[in-house]
């Protein structure tokens, strides 16, 4: 079994920055991709940003600028780095991680379960 287990959200107020981090627990062989999505309350959960195991990215036109989203394929980890943030930021930040091999079977996907981040002055 894998579990993602994140931290870094809080409050923040606008124009500040916060870092997302997460982790990779358990019988990992290699992760396809690993991401970063958002929920705000009464909205559908939206990509932030992803990135492949050969370090490609990709980012929601929204955040373009001002995340950056890196990887450490060997530790399994996976970081978000948050600046300039705005208001409509303000949402729950889930990690993901698709396609992970365990070395058998079949990759699956996994969601952590997830971190508050709140930009308000």
């Amino acid at each position: 079994q894998v579990q993602l287990v994140e931290s870094g959200g809080g409050l923040v107020q606008p124009g500040g920055s916060l870092r997302l981090s997460c982790a990779a627990k358990g019988s990992i062989f290699s992760i396809n991709v690993m991401g970063w999505y958002r929920q705000a309350p009464g909205k559908e959960r939206e990509l932030v940003a992803l990135i492949t195991s050969g370090g490609a990215t990709d980012y929601a036109d929204s955040v373009k600028g001002r995340f950056t989203i890196s990887r450490d394929n060997a530790k399994n980890t996976v970081a978000l780095q948050m600046n300039s943030l705005k208001p409509e930021d303000t949402a729950a930040y889930y990690c993901n991680a698709e396609g992970v091999y365990s070395g058998w079977g079949t990759p699956h996907d996994y969601w952590g379960q997830g971190t508050q981040v709140t930009v308000s002055s």
